[in-house]
């Protein structure tokens, strides 16, 4: 049979369809392959098996600070803030609060739907098929107010680990106080200790003389009993500070450095402004706001989303007599029984929580900072007065010794002149702690020495 006429026309449209087929396949793969590429790939995270703490202080990050010297309470702060371990874990929690804004910035996909129907029998001269895609409507809706949501909790937990950090810092700081105070309360007891223990050995050499009887030693026994039970607590309360200050550092806990003479600074002059100003520059009540906003555009959403499910989008079909159309096709659903009025009690609900957390908050921060400058006032004024009443002590101690040394008074008498000026002076000792505790309390209270914190620029919304 000789070939059609046509047979070279007919070739090149084979050799057409054939490299359209070609280019169809490169054009597939070239889909594929951009969207494997798009795709997440897993990496493992081996966690630890040993501890991650340094033995000594040269081994921490210490930024500009100068380890080689006695360390001020500022700089404690800032190497906590620099080496805390449980700082470094916040981490994970911000880059879950932004991985969480990412998929809330997100559009839905479309959803797309194809139908294959195989002619079994009748008078069609083919399949029919059908394609459709369509777009959720409802999201597109409340789009905006989700994404608002998303970005204030993103926000709100910047602010909470802002928060957190300056409370470690300043906890750091409260820690070096303690153990610098507790320092020279240590030193005064124990040259207490010393000057009792030689009473008592003047004593029972006076007693083992026939000079005095043994009842003379009975209230010096029980003195020294008394200055052993004060030095175990105060050992103890300094190995316990320690321990809690080597951890912020993430130091091995028998780590030990020299800290420098300590002297938080008053209260400022404004104060009152500072306390008016709480509410844009404490991390804590920002957050809460900010929570307060995403709670806020929640109830945005849940009102948008009560209208009925609603997708939208394109259709093409073919039936099995080869007839073919195309047009919109649209699918909703009948809100007789859910009309999101769930989501919308359990969103006005959450609101309300959050505006009573931040009201309580504020309410508990200012009250808070008046208690403290009450309690400085009275403190300053403790001080003054211990002071006063040390140095006076003292000179009667200096005036003992001298008429000891001319004979004037005997050896137990100067001793309870020397013991007395020590206690007052360690009386002094613990105000002195007790005012530098409260002015770091302050400080962190009132936010002083902050990065600088504010909301976002979009306006608040409004409430529904």
């Amino acid at each position: 049979m000789s070939p059609p006429p046509d047979y070279p026309d007919t070739a090149r449209a084979r050799r057409l369809v054939r490299g359209g087929t070609t280019l169809r396949l490169v054009l597939l793969g070239s889909l594929l392959g951009s969207l494997l590429g798009a795709c997440a790939v897993y990496h493992p995270l081996p966690i630890a098996h040993t501890p991650d703490l340094r033995p000594r202080l040269q081994d921490l990050d210490a930024a500009n600070i100068d380890l080689s010297r006695p360390l001020t309470a500022a700089q404690v702060g800032m190497l906590a803030l620099l080496n805390d371990p449980d700082l470094r874990a916040l981490r994970g929690a911000h880059e879950l609060a932004r991985a969480q804004l990412r998929q809330g910035s997100l559009l839905p996909n479309p959803t797309a739907n194809i139908t294959w129907e195989a002619l079994l029998g009748g008078d069609g001269t083919g399949p029919a098929w059908a394609v459709s895609l369509t777009e959720d409507i409802n999201a597109l809706v409340t789009y905006r107010a989700r994404v608002r949501a998303a970005r204030s909790q993103a926000d709100q937990v910047d602010a909470d680990q802002l928060w957190q950090q300056w409370q470690v810092a300043q906890q750091a700081r409260l820690l070096a106080v303690d153990l610098y105070w507790g320092a020279q309360a240590l030193a005064l007891s124990e040259r207490e200790r010393g000057i009792v223990a030689s009473e008592i050995q003047a004593v029972q050499r006076a007693v083992q003389a026939g000079n005095l009887d043994y009842t003379a030693l009975s209230p010096l026994l029980a003195t020294q009993a008394t200055l052993e039970q004060s030095l175990v607590s105060l050992q103890t309360a300094q190995l316990t500070a320690w321990q809690g200050l080597d951890a912020l550092l993430g130091l091995e806990g028998d780590v030990r450095f020299e800290l420098a003479p300590l002297a938080p600074a008053a209260a400022p002059a404004d104060v009152e402004r500072l306390i008016a100003s709480l509410p844009q520059r404490r991390p804590d009540l920002v957050a809460l706001q900010l929570g307060y906003r995403s709670a806020d555009e929640g109830v945005r959403a849940a009102v948008l989303g009560q209208f009925p499910k609603f997708s939208l989008g394109p259709i093409w079909e073919q039936d099995t007599t080869n007839i073919r159309s195309g047009g919109p096709t649209a699918s909703f659903d009948l809100p007789i029984f859910d009309r999101n009025q769930g989501q919308i009690a359990i969103a006005r609900a959450t609101r309300l929580q959050l505006h009573e957390q931040y009201q309580a908050r504020l309410d508990a921060a200012v009250g808070q900072v008046r208690g403290l400058l009450a309690l400085e006032q009275r403190t300053v004024d403790d001080v003054q007065q211990s002071q006063a009443a040390s140095h006076t002590a003292e000179q009667l101690s200096r005036t003992a010794q001298e008429a000891y040394r001319r004979g004037n008074i005997d050896q137990r008498s100067l001793v309870e002149f020397q013991t007395a000026a020590l206690e007052r002076a360690l009386a002094t000792t613990t105000l002195q702690r007790t005012l530098a505790e409260t002015r770091v309390s302050l400080a962190v209270d009132l936010g002083i020495g902050l990065p600088l914190t504010t909301l976002p620029d979009f306006a608040a919304s409004k409430g529904s």
